[in-house]
């Protein structure tokens, strides 16, 4: 069964809470996947963050952003951290 985000309501800064389709609900920072720049203007200007909604189970904005469901309840890393032009953690 996939997972999907439900509802989503910000909060303070870059954090929202979202109900799952699971019924699971969390509070996230959304601040680390807040990055390029389709997102530049959501960091910017708060009001724009706070349009923020639920279409088709992922978190979106006006502007045509969108964060995957997926990525958020499975807590995988931000897309852009695997790009090959940023730096990667040290590996122990």
């Amino acid at each position: 069964m996939l997972i999907r985000a439900q509802s989503v309501q910000p909060l303070t800064d870059f954090r929202v809470r979202v109900v799952f389709t699971d019924g699971t609900t969390r509070e996230l920072d959304l601040a680390p996947y807040l990055h390029g720049p389709i997102f530049e203007p959501i960091r910017r200007q708060p009001e724009l963050f706070r349009a923020v909604r639920v279409e088709f189970g992922a978190l979106t904005w006006p502007n045509g952003a969108d964060i995957d469901p997926d990525v958020l309840y499975h807590g995988g890393p931000p897309a852009w951290a695997n790009q090959p032009d940023q730096p990667q953690a040290a590996q122990s």
